[in-house]
């Protein structure tokens, strides 16, 4: 079988993403209801999860939104209980925001979730094709951080 052209490989791509990204948003949003939470509020709680505790700046330059855009997410986050906000004592006009209990215990119910979805989707390849499958995501990966590093 003759490659395809990255082109041809782009479309297809195209064409089956969306597929895949409906299934999975679908059993997603009935947790996110539960929770009563927005994707931006997850990944703000995903950020928090991952690192402890955030500076507000950075979680608006990882989303790729404005600091005032993050502090509407958090401000209901906070209104929520997933979320405190605390000044840097070396410097009072540092926000940084952390999960509270109630936060984290969100986000694990949310991962968690989240694995039993991709078991059920991956669930149906075989061992050896979830290798080759994550294999080439580990590598996209690698060459996604070394450009951003501007290696």
């Amino acid at each position: 079988m003759a490659a395809r052209s990255l082109s041809e490989f782009s479309e297809r791509v195209n064409e089956i993403m969306p597929v895949m990204s409906r299934e999975f948003l679908r059993h997603q949003t009935a947790e996110f209801f539960k929770a009563r939470l927005t994707m931006p509020q997850f990944i703000v709680l995903d950020i928090l999860h991952r690192q402890n505790e955030s500076r507000m700046t950075d979680l608006a330059r990882f989303m790729y939104v404005t600091t005032a855009a993050v502090t509407g997410i958090v401000d209901k986050l906070v209104k929520s209980g997933y979320v405190k906000r605390a000044s840097d004592p070396k410097d009072r006009r540092i926000i940084k925001v952390r999960l509270t209990a109630k936060g984290d215990s969100v986000v694990e119910k949310m991962l968690d979730h989240r694995k039993k979805i991709m078991m059920k989707i991956f669930g149906i390849i075989t061992g050896e094709e979830r290798e080759a499958y994550l294999k080439i995501l580990e590598h996209i990966v690698k060459h996604l951080r070394e450009n951003k590093t501007g290696r």
